[in-house]
């Protein structure tokens, strides 16, 4: 994408949080690009209006520094005093995409090009004063735990992250691979926190996924827009459309945004040649269209999103519907609409700042942001795909009231047991439910919930849901199609 200015090395991005993806392990992608956008040197003087700091504003910045170096009662680290005050200024934006990244964050976001990293798997950002989640990869430790968008993060290993700064709070919970993390969370609608243990891993992973599904119906799930995406989805269309594929689901729930120029070159196949695919507007409300090289398909689409669909994702289906005729199925999407770059050049001492610079708009001139994309046709998910999960510190016993038997009741529910209530007391119909599991798993027949029933249940509940035969929003996808392809052939 093309901004006017002056020329400088920078990562475009269509991120869906700001530094604390890629210390958690990436939710993001970058791309190194050569912009005619953006000035090069961010403390010049130019015609674009930046300037450098007045001399009056430098000689308060200079007496700040030199009371706190020769009055603060203790030592203090130079690096860490001013490393604070960009933090300070970049802060000040009220903007959670616009950040700060130190030399080591920016180290590690850096080499999340390379498409390996380690961590738990999960993007937070700064909302409100709060470390708070907006997504978990697929597959990663994070998504494995019951980490969902939204939860605030209220320690990490004892730790309380209250009045730490993103990066001071991210480098509490990066780690080594094999090492342990015990996470508080905050999550809306429970009355206590929920405490979760999360492994650490490298998370080195595919982001395209193809299958065919029965009646000449192909899917292609999207788990995020990375470097390699384009080719390897242009690589599984081409497998699918090979086989005889008759219409195609593209599935990118959970998937929390990553690269611009990747995401149209995924929109590009679908969308009549010259038609926008996506538009990108400056400060100044000047917008600049990305249109399409290709050329349009003549099968049905739908898109599968859902509330952890952002950024390039939302790209992505907005493009599809307005201008290639997609459906859109399952829930609202996150909302997020602006544009970040990078620099790393003009920093000179291996930091990085991240910051807003346009927002992005839909075909048609639709900003998501704070808002989403609706859905076409509305598929919400069963309350025990969000259930969290059991601490399994104590064992749950009849007649007692407690969050973790809530989630109890909620998953013995989704695996098919009669449940009389889901409000956390462990009534007697819970105890027989958990006595009829218990049997059927081949455990000790006791009606209370130790940690090897926990296991279980919720081992059985993540085999439920990773059945596809049990996907409402996939097979209601299917079902949009099927109707499609019987209109079509009917014409």
């Amino acid at each position: 994408m093309q901004f006017k200015g002056r020329t400088v090395a920078a990562f475009i991005l269509l991120t869906m949080a700001a530094s604390t993806l890629v210390t958690l392990t990436i939710a993001d992608r970058l791309i190194a690009i050569e912009s005619n956008g953006t000035t090069a040197r961010a403390a010049s003087s130019d015609s674009s209006g930046q300037s450098e700091l007045s001399e009056k504003e430098l000689q308060k910045i200079n007496t700040v520094l030199g009371l706190i170096e020769t009055k603060y009662f203790r030592d203090v680290d130079r690096t860490k005093v001013l490393d604070g005050a960009i933090n300070g200024m970049m802060e000040a934006l009220g903007d959670p995409y616009s950040v700060y990244m130190k030399k080591e964050v920016a180290k590690h976001f850096s080499e999340s090009i390379e498409g390996s990293f380690t961590g738990i798997g999960a993007g937070v950002q700064m909302k409100d004063g709060k470390i708070t989640v907006e997504s978990a990869i697929k597959g990663s430790p994070a998504e494995r735990a019951g980490v969902l968008p939204n939860d605030v993060l209220i320690s990490v290993n004892g730790e309380k992250l209250d009045g730490l700064s993103l990066n001071d709070a991210v480098a509490k919970i990066r780690g080594p691979k094999g090492s342990k993390v015990k996470l508080v969370i905050e999550r809306a609608g429970l009355s206590q926190p929920i405490q979760l243990t999360i492994v650490r891993d490298d998370i080195d992973y595919e982001t395209v996924f193809a299958r065919m599904q029965g009646g000449g119906i192909g899917v292609i799930e999207i788990r995020q827009f990375s470097l390699n995406t384009g080719e390897r989805f242009e690589e599984e269309l081409a497998k699918l459309e090979k086989q005889g594929m008759k219409a195609l689901i593209i599935d990118v729930r959970g998937n929390p945004g990553g690269v611009l120029p990747v995401v149209v070159s995924v929109a590009q196949p679908f969308v009549p040649k010259g038609e926008p695919i996506v538009q990108v507007e400056d400060k100044e409300g000047h917008r600049e269209k990305t249109v399409s090289k290709g050329g349009g398909k003549s099968y049905p689409i739908a898109v599968l999103m859902n509330k952890g669909s952002a950024s390039a994702s939302e790209v992505l289906a907005g493009a599809l519907k307005e201008e290639a005729h997609a459906v859109l199925v399952g829930e609202t999407s996150f909302g997020k609409g602006t544009v970040q770059v990078s620099y790393d050049k003009v920093m000179a001492d291996g930091s990085l700042v991240k910051m807003t610079i346009a927002k992005w708009l839909t075909p048609l001139g639709n900003w998501v942001h704070e808002k989403g994309l609706k859905p076409d046709v509305e598929v919400l998910p069963p309350d025990y795909y969000t259930v969290a999960r059991m601490s399994k510190t104590a064992t749950l016993k009849p007649d007692t009231i407690d969050e973790n038997t809530r989630s109890l009741q909620i998953m013995l529910a989704g695996l098919g047991y009669s449940v009389d209530r889901k409000d956390g007391y462990y009534s007697s119909a819970t105890a027989q439910s958990v006595k009829a599991f218990q049997q059927k798993a081949g455990l000790p027949v006791t009606g209370s919930t130790d940690k090897a029933t926990a296991d279980k249940v919720e081992e059985a509940l993540i085999a439920k849901i990773r059945d596809e035969k049990n996907d409402t929003q996939l097979l209601k996808a299917v079902s949009v199609l099927q109707q499609q392809m019987k209109l079509k052939a009917a014409q």
